[in-house]
């Protein structure tokens, strides 16, 4: 179980992640990685639904978040069967979320929600641009939620990088 700091969403670097898949094509799929505080989210392009794809993706991550990035709740998937390798390289521990426990993680089913927007089910994730993708991003992270007094995520994460 994790500890209470991170459920109880005072603090900013715990993430939920999750894979949203392409649903005519096998193997295309992206990543999205949601700060629990700030409502931040990352979505990342994955050349397959495997543990070594997601590896990658989650060692980036690491790599560009540095210290912001204290830890990550994750499914039982496949995805996430390398989750001692990441834990060694990055000194990030992993929680899984019990399983049929979607709401123990319930920023990242929020956010994979109004991902779909942009890629509706059976649309090939191949034919979304890298362009396409960072405005996707930009879109998830500019659009003010009302969980953060309408303020933005990104503005909620950048604030508390400064404390």
């Amino acid at each position: 179980d994790r500890p209470a700091e991170i459920s109880d969403r005072n603090t900013s670097g715990h993430f939920e992640a999750d894979t949203v898949l392409s649903g005519k094509r096998k193997g295309q799929a992206v990543a999205t990685f949601v700060d629990r505080k700030s409502r931040l989210t990352i979505v990342k392009r994955l050349n397959g639904r495997d543990s070594t794809s997601m590896t990658k993706a989650i060692l980036e991550l690491a790599n560009q978040l540095g210290d912001n990035l204290k830890t990550l709740t994750v499914d039982h998937g496949k995805e996430f069967a390398n989750y001692s390798l990441i834990e060694e390289q990055t000194g990030v521990p992993l929680y899984f979320a019990h399983a049929y426990s979607p709401h123990e993680r319930g920023s990242n089913e929020n956010r994979n929600r109004v991902l779909c927007r942009f890629i509706p089910k059976g649309q090939p994730i191949d034919e979304i641009t890298d362009d396409e993708l960072i405005q996707i991003n930009w879109y998830l992270n500019c659009r003010p939620l009302k969980c953060l007094n309408w303020r933005t995520p990104i503005e909620i994460f950048l604030r508390n990088l400064r404390y």
